[in-house]
């Protein structure tokens, strides 16, 4: 028998490996299409190609649970209009060990996603940030477009781009004070960080009092400052694309300065529950071949998962938010969607006929 869980992991994590390239390379020509707008002199097509590569690892973390999800449901699909699950059933094979090597693939899917998430997304995402930002300009203008926001007392940060190894495009520095009124602000094209401190390149530094404004310009300048480079860079990219180890300390250090955290927190428990939401997810694709919708054909089922995927992904963004709003833990929000899969898998697959 152990040949046959060999084969029905090697069906279940072929085809769910067919399924997360195909929602991927899809995902990546669309961003594709849409950076087309973006384009500009300094912007080519070829730092569109980049950026979009840069970001795959990124994309990959995101679709492994619908890719779970779709394979399964494709992968016992197969085996199913084959008769060879109802085969190994007649064998002796029970459902309980046909879900455990179900399982088995979905696990290592959601473990080499998790590593993924957590090692490589990180690290591509910054660089994806950093080069369409520098492409578009961050080095000669102070704002660029988009950039990140930071906060260090009164005084409230903008920087353009991030680069790895502690190096700044596009600063601003806007200090405020007691009653809420600007008092200084300093421009730098570029700064680079010394250890102790930032060394801020080609400034420009405004003083403003009731009376006047003063402007004058230096080369360098130092920053002091708690704001590091790896702060910075947790600022960068999606939340989503954060790792674990660093978003927890990162909202702890949001909370302290008074800005908003609880979604980094919800950010973090979603990361670490999501091995659990991909075995849910399969368990759903199960129910689907051997609970009550086992004699629909593989199209539908098909779109009977795709469905059970949007409608996660909608619990998701609805939990989420909700918890936001109402000031509910937010582990809470992760789990529930999850525990919601979890059960309508057991309850479907407890009516099988």
């Amino acid at each position: 028998m152990q040949r046959f869980n060999r084969y029905l992991a090697a069906n279940v994590l072929g085809a769910t490996l067919a399924v997360l390239a195909v929602l991927v390379g899809l995902d990546a020509l669309s961003s594709v299409i849409d950076e087309v707008d973006d384009l500009s002199a300094d912007y080519g097509f070829l730092d569109v190609l980049v950026y979009v590569g840069f970001s795959l690892p990124r994309r990959i973390h995101e679709y492994i649970p619908f890719a779970a999800l779709i394979g399964g449901l494709v992968g016992l699909g197969r085996m199913a209009s084959a008769s060879e699950l109802t085969v190994a059933q007649t064998a002796g094979r029970s459902l309980l060990q046909l879900a455990a090597a179900t399982l088995q693939p979905a696990l290592l899917v959601a473990i080499a996603g998790f590593l993924i998430g957590e090692f490589v997304s990180p690290v591509s995402e910054q660089m994806a940030v950093s080069h369409k930002a520098l492409a578009q300009g961050a080095e000669s203008s102070f704002t660029g477009q988009g950039g990140v926001w930071n906060r260090d007392g009164s005084t409230f940060i903008h920087v353009s781009a991030v680069q790895r190894g502690g190096v700044i495009h596009g600063v601003q520095l806007l200090t405020f004070d007691e009653q809420r009124r600007l008092t200084h602000s300093l421009r730098a094209e570029r700064g680079t960080f010394m250890g102790d401190h930032w060394l801020l390149e080609k400034v420009q530094r405004t003083e403003l009092t009731p009376e006047q404004a003063s402007i004058d310009s230096v080369t360098t300048q130092a920053w002091y400052t708690e704001v590091t480079p790896q702060l910075l860079a947790l600022e960068v990219v999606a939340l989503d694309s954060l790792p674990t180890r660093q978003l927890w300390p990162y909202a702890r250090y949001l909370k302290n300065q008074g800005l908003i955290y609880r979604d980094v927190e919800l950010a973090f428990w979603r990361k670490m529950f999501q091995p659990i939401a991909v075995a849910g997810l399969v368990l759903v694709a199960m129910s689907f071949i051997f609970g009550p919708l086992r004699d629909g054909n593989l199209g539908a089922r098909i779109f009977a998962g795709v469905i059970v995927g949007v409608v996660f992904r909608i619990s998701q963004d609805f939990f989420g938010p909700a918890s936001l709003i109402f000031g509910l833990p937010a582990i809470l929000a992760a789990l529930v969607p999850i525990g919601l899969c979890w059960v309508a898998g057991f309850w479907l697959l407890s009516r099988r006929p």
